[in-house]
């Protein structure tokens, strides 16, 4: 028995074509009725960190150039470059046969000096004690025979000649006590043959110093701690006074110095947290903390230097290596917030969002807190699970039918 629901042939063609009309209708006429249908964004809550990224360099505490103060030939050069060395380790030694002998002369002339020092005191002051005393017993005598010389020439038993004779012996010898007087005068702790002494024992201490001094330059020692990062001598090199021969990079906190523009600088405070990857170490992050801003701004680059300390510097790090750093200024835990890429004049005074309510797109004014890498907080006119449009791409007109379509990962 035929099928007595099937369509007669000559109606078949014309119903098929009716279909197609209705489906191509309904395909066009959608877009009309219920709006375009474009990707949307939800916001939603969770925790929003916001950072300042920057880059800079490493930097160590200081840098010391190691040279000498004398020129001399290389002896030895007892350490290799990027080695660690303590304050006080010899780096470069220098032949000192010429500095040694002036040293060993100078210490020589020291000693001759305290020798005549303690001669002084020691001899030629008891020898001007004697002296002393023996011209005063000299004095004494003759002022005897003056007196006994001038009684018998009264009487008359003597001529004025002998009279004068004994005068003349009594001036002498009131001469030569007042001789061992300066003499003992100048052999006493204050006198001047001492000062002579102690001032020419002093001209050689002093000239030992700097035969020492000479002799310790023949020596480079390391003034602090520290790594050195440079080396440009070897042994048997002639150096001269005013060449760097070694650059010591002084241990201590390691610092990261970074430029910041300068419209960050009110979200800086020291004690913020920050990340920190070497650009030759890129997978490998370490913390850091800020401690230093530049109270002054460079005003070419519009920028303001920061400084962060790494309290545990990796192993890798070196001096000036560039480092890319992400300090953390603020963070919101449960904040509010959707896409920056759905956000129409983020960085105006008056940001808005196209919304979609009720199946059109209106415009909503809202007010923006911290910001995240890729989201922005929104801390008035949105709610939670509110859908908004892109503000790029696809253009929707305010008050214009959409259907919301897969929402955006962002």
């Amino acid at each position: 028995m035929a099928d007595q629901t099937k369509l007669p042939g000559n109606w078949r063609g014309p119903a098929l074509a009716l279909a197609a009309i209705l489906a191509v209708a309904g395909y066009l006429l959608t877009p009309v009725l219920l709006g375009k249908k474009v990707a949307v964004f939800a916001v939603s809550r969770g925790e929003l960190i916001q950072t300042v990224v920057a880059s800079g360099r490493v930097e160590t505490p200081a840098r010391v150039e190691i040279g000498s103060q004398i020129t001399g030939e290389v002896a030895a050069v007892p350490v290799a470059e990027g080695q660690t060395v303590k304050a006080g380790q010899s780096l470069i030694v220098l032949e000192d046969s010429d500095e040694r002998a002036a040293y060993d002369q100078a210490r020589a002339t020291v000693a001759q000096a305290e020798a005549k020092l303690r001669q002084v005191s020691e001899l030629q002051r008891p020898s001007a004690e004697q002296a002393l005393a023996q011209a005063q017993a000299t004095r004494a005598n003759a002022r005897a025979q003056h007196e006994r010389s001038r009684d018998l020439a009264a009487r008359g038993f003597v001529g004025k000649a002998q009279l004068d004779d004994a005068q003349r012996a009594l001036d002498v010898a009131e001469s030569q006590v007042r001789t061992a007087q300066l003499q003992l005068e100048a052999a006493q702790p204050g006198g001047s043959d001492t000062a002579l002494a102690r001032t020419a024992l002093d001209q050689a201490r002093a000239s030992e110093r700097v035969a020492l001094a000479k002799l310790g330059h023949t020596v480079m020692k390391a003034p602090l701690d520290g790594t050195l990062i440079a080396r440009s001598v070897e042994r048997g090199d002639v150096v001269q006074p005013g060449k760097t021969l070694m650059v010591l990079s002084v241990a201590g906190r390691t610092l990261l110095t970074v430029q910041i523009d300068e419209k960050n600088l009110r979200h800086l405070k020291p004690g913020q947290r920050a990340f920190a990857a070497a650009d030759a170490y890129p997978g490998q992050r370490f913390p850091a903390e800020l401690v230093y801003i530049n109270p002054g701004i460079d005003a070419q680059r519009g920028s303001v230097q920061v400084k962060l300390a790494v309290a545990e510097p990796p192993a890798f790090l070196r001096q000036d290596m560039t480092v890319s750093v992400d300090i953390e200024v603020a963070r919101h835990a449960g904040a509010l917030s959707v896409t920056t890429e759905a956000v129409h004049d983020a960085a105006s005074a008056a940001p808005w969002v196209m919304l979609v309510t009720d199946g059109r797109a209106r415009r909503r004014a809202v007010r923006l807190g911290i910001r995240g890498d890729s989201r922005v907080e929104v801390a008035e006119g949105l709610a939670e699970g509110d859908l908004v449009l892109p503000a790029s791409g696809v253009q929707v007109a305010e008050g214009a039918r959409v259907r919301a379509g897969v929402a955006a990962a962002r």
